[in-house]
Parts: structure tokens; sequence; C-alpha cells
């Protein structure tokens, strides 16, 4: 059984059609990143995944169930999110952020240091040096890793990423691209990603899928995506040679 499979979906938004027949499945492990265009539908998309938003026709189905059929607050918490600027609490530090969820899921003082701590080494941040700050004393940078490491921290079924690190300059970027490789290695997670940038695409994910205009153009391999004849995959697959 997939662990996320969109069947048939379709989404509007008064007279306007924001998705379209959206078909495909995600299996466990998994990396597939969502590629296209400003307003293409691949954040609504994102967002249909963990309960923000409904389908008006179709089923997503999340573990084999349909969305609506969920608990929204479990649903929700079976499922981390990262989006570009991390999202911290500012008012929370570091290490109260990377335990929230695992707070709200009645895990005891003492293991949710333990699990903050270890996330932050594996996001490559010093636990002595970042469990006490706040927010605003860290970089962008830190933030998205702190912002990853909370996604983690209640061992989610599923993470879920928003053009994480399109506000980052471009060596912060790559390093933390890297990173992500290295954490689904290292914790075989099964993660939706999004993200308008081509490069970006090909080098995270097992597979890519390419929205345009709310339709599925395009879903493959990133070496078979590299060969894609379609208008649209070309478009993007011009970029590359910039």
């Amino acid at each position: 059984m997939p662990l996320l499979e969109f069947r048939d979906v379709g989404y509007r938004i008064a007279d306007k059609t924001i998705l379209s027949h959206l078909s495909f499945s995600v299996e466990a492990g998994e990396t597939l990143v969502l590629l296209g265009r400003s307003g293409s539908g691949k954040t609504t998309a994102l967002k249909m995944t963990n309960g923000l938003l409904f389908p008006t026709t179709g089923q997503v189905l999340v573990e084999g169930r349909p969305t609506l059929e969920w608990d929204p607050i479990r649903l929700k918490r079976r499922i981390g999110y990262v989006i570009q600027e991390a999202g911290l609490f500012p008012h929370l530090t570091v290490a109260e952020n990377v335990g929230l969820v695992p707070k709200l899921e009645g895990w005891n003082p003492s293991e949710r240091d333990r699990r903050a701590g270890d996330l932050l080494e594996k996001v490559g941040l010093a636990p002595a040096e970042f469990l006490t700050r706040y927010p605003r004393q860290l970089s962008g940078g830190e933030r998205q890793r702190v912002g990853v490491a909370r996604a983690l921290a209640a061992d989610p079924a599923l993470l879920l990423f928003d053009e994480p690190f399109g506000a980052l300059d471009p060596v912060t970027r790559r390093e933390l691209q890297q990173q992500f490789l290295e954490l689904g290695r290292d914790f075989h997670k099964t993660c939706i990603f999004v993200t308008h940038d081509v490069r970006e695409a090909l080098r995270l994910g097992t597979r890519v899928a390419l929205l345009v205009g709310g339709r599925l153009e395009t879903i493959a391999a990133p070496a078979e995506f590299r060969c894609a004849q379609t208008e649209e995959a070309r478009a993007f697959l011009a970029g590359l040679e910039d």
C-alpha cells in the first residue's frame, strides 16, 4: 500500500481551478519532488497531504485512509512540516521548539531533551550551544536546521518540505541539500518536497513530478526526467544549461 496517494484530485476556489485530475502515489522511503512554476498548484497539493486543505473532487489517502476520515490533529502529528524560514515559535527556545510535538504527545521532559539534543547533532548544531537559544539568535540556515529537527522529533511517517531552502544563500542552500540527503539515508523517511528549482529537484528526488496549471505533466526518476520531451519539462531543463 502506498504511504500517500492522490486519486483524481481536483481543487477549486470559486470559479478558479487550482488542481485538476491529479493522480500519483508515493511509496514508503521515497522522496517525491513537486516541481513547477509559481501558481502551478504544487503547494496546494502539499497542503492537502496533511489536511490543511481538502479536495473538491477525488481523494487524498494517507496510509490508506482518506484525509477526511482522519482525526485532523492526529493526521497533522503524523506528518512533519518544514516551511521557508522554518516557522519557529519566537518565544520558545530551540529545545522547546524541537520538543513541541513530543510534548503534545505526552513524552516526559527527559525524553524530549534527549531527543532534541540527538536531532540537533544530526542536523549539525552543537546541543550545548544551541538548545537554549531563541530563534532570533539564529541565522537563516540555523533556523532551517532547527525546523528540520522539529519535523523529525516525533518520528512522523511522512515529511513535507515547502521550498525550505529558497530564501538561503547559495552556499548554505547547497549544504542543507546535502544534509537533506544524509538525513534521508539515516532516517529512511518518506518525503514530499516542493521547489521551483530544477537542479534541486533532480538532486534531491527519487522521482520528480512536474505540475503545469494544476495538472501533472510529467513524473519520472531524475535520469528519465532529464530526457523528457514535454514542453514544460524541456523549458525547465533548459535552465541546466545556464
